[in-house]
């Protein structure tokens, strides 16, 4: 069973990031923090949630990324149906 999140912490995270003004320092940062694996697997997720937004087929995103089905269509609903954080980063780029 996973551990539960501890709020506080996770909140410490989140402002620490806000505190990041370049590409260069959130490299940094994220490079510290996170394994290479995890970082692959969230830049991962990033480009199926563009592709997915684009209303590219899921095959072809898979065929392009390399990504699960399973890996897109989750992907795919928390773009659609999450707290809207993919969609907003989306807008923003």
């Amino acid at each position: 069973m996973a551990k539960k999140v501890n709020n506080k912490a996770l909140n410490e995270v989140y402002e620490a990031v806000l505190k990041l003004e370049t590409a260069d320092e959130c490299k940094k940062f994220f490079r510290d923090l996170c394994t290479m694996s995890e970082l692959n697997s969230m830049a991962e997720r990033f480009v199926v949630a563009k592709m997915v937004d684009q209303k590219i087929p899921y095959r072809e995103i898979s065929k392009k990324t390399g990504s699960s089905t399973a890996t897109i269509t989750r992907v795919a609903h928390w773009l659609h149906h999450g707290k809207g954080g993919y969609k907003l980063v989306l807008e923003r780029t």
